[in-house]
């Protein structure tokens, strides 16, 4: 887990409804809105409410059950909004293009042959 921070991080602030987003799921533990910049024409951010793990290897080895609640989500708004086939990217460190360090995954589904992920 990550350790304590003063401020809450931007996915956080989303979560608590104190930033905007175009929220399409949500659970107890996970939410998923639209990205704001777009890689393809689905393209939802999903991830956990709390700011507890930085990425995808923190998360899946300090809790394992959100990690498959957040694939679970995911799925869900592929096959709501891309007929269940899509991608799914988790960008680990900054050099892998993550800049927001709150794990979160990319939901990229429609034109995907054009697409390409260089960044967050």
């Amino acid at each position: 887990m990550t350790e304590s921070r003063a401020e809450p991080t931007l996915f956080e602030r989303i979560a608590a409804r104190e930033i905007p987003a175009r929220v399409v799921a949500e659970t107890d533990r996970v939410i998923a809105f639209h990205d704001i910049a777009p890689k393809a024409p689905v393209h939802v951010v999903v991830t956990p409410k709390s700011g507890d793990y930085r990425d995808v290897v923190e998360l899946a080895a300090g809790d394992p059950g959100l990690l498959a609640e957040l694939v679970e989500v995911a799925n869900g708004i592929a096959v709501e909004l891309a007929d269940g086939q899509f991608r799914l990217v988790f960008n680990t460190g900054a050099a892998a293009g993550q800049t927001i360090f709150h794990v979160h995954a990319h939901v990229l589904a429609g034109g995907l042959e054009e697409a390409t992920l260089a960044g967050e």
